[in-house]
């Protein structure tokens, strides 16, 4: 579909389950999903809070009952995709089994909700760059990323499944790398295609924290779409 006429984002939220859904939660919920539909389409740094609310019902001035700034948003919206992330992450992060087929596994979901989310990504990543507060929240959220796959590299070396090398500055290099792949990749419109994608990645994380000869073994396991 041509970027002109897909006005919306496909992902939208929806106000938090309770028995009773007020109708200050169903505005902030609006807001919010209003700032999805505009990066979708729009580069953030086009985005102004009158150009937001117009696509709202409400008036401007109730942004600001909800958020101090455009970037406070943007970072409650990190905040949705982190979980999202992890959850993708979560087989090699945390799971047990043939570490490889979990990295294979954990990659291919975080492709997927990265091409998923793809423009959200380069938003978020746009405002990071604009705002120090925002910035910080920038790397804490790859900092989490961070500490959780040093976890697994050091539990991985203490099986004498990982070379022994310093896993925090391998770590940092790796999730860096991801974010400006899969910024560069889905980030804007036309989307690259998520399998390349997702075969080069595997390539530089199995063959940096396994070896090679893991990566060839594990090949056919590969999801191809």
């Amino acid at each position: 579909m041509p970027v002109s006429k897909q006005l919306s984002s496909p992902l939208h939220l929806s106000p938090k389950s309770s028995l009773r859904v007020t109708k200050s939660e169903r505005t902030r919920t609006a807001i919010l999903n209003a700032a999805l539909d505009f990066v979708w389409v729009h580069p953030f740094h086009e985005m102004t809070v009158s150009s937001l609310m117009a696509s709202t019902g409400v008036s401007r001035a109730t942004f600001y009952q909800y958020f101090s700034d455009l970037h406070e948003l943007m970072e409650t919206l990190l905040d949705f995709l982190q979980e999202e992330i992890f959850v993708a992450a979560a087989p090699w992060i945390s799971g047990t089994g043939d570490p490889v087929s979990l990295m294979y596994e954990a990659l291919d979901g975080l492709v997927r909700v990265c091409y998923e989310r793809g423009p959200l990504l380069k938003a978020i990543f746009d405002s990071a760059t604009a705002d120090k507060r925002f910035e910080n929240a920038w790397e804490k959220f790859l900092g989490g990323f961070d500490d959780a796959g040093c976890a697994r590299i050091k539990a991985d070396q203490e099986q004498g499944l990982i070379s022994d090398f310093d896993p925090y500055s391998v770590m940092f290099a790796l999730n860096r790398l991801d974010a400006y792949t899969l910024i560069s990749a889905f980030g804007q419109h036309p989307r690259k295609e998520p399998g390349p994608v997702r075969d080069a990645l595997i390539q530089i994380w199995c063959s940096t924290l396994y070896g090679v000869e893991y990566l060839g073994k594990r090949s056919s396991q590969l999801v191809r779409n």
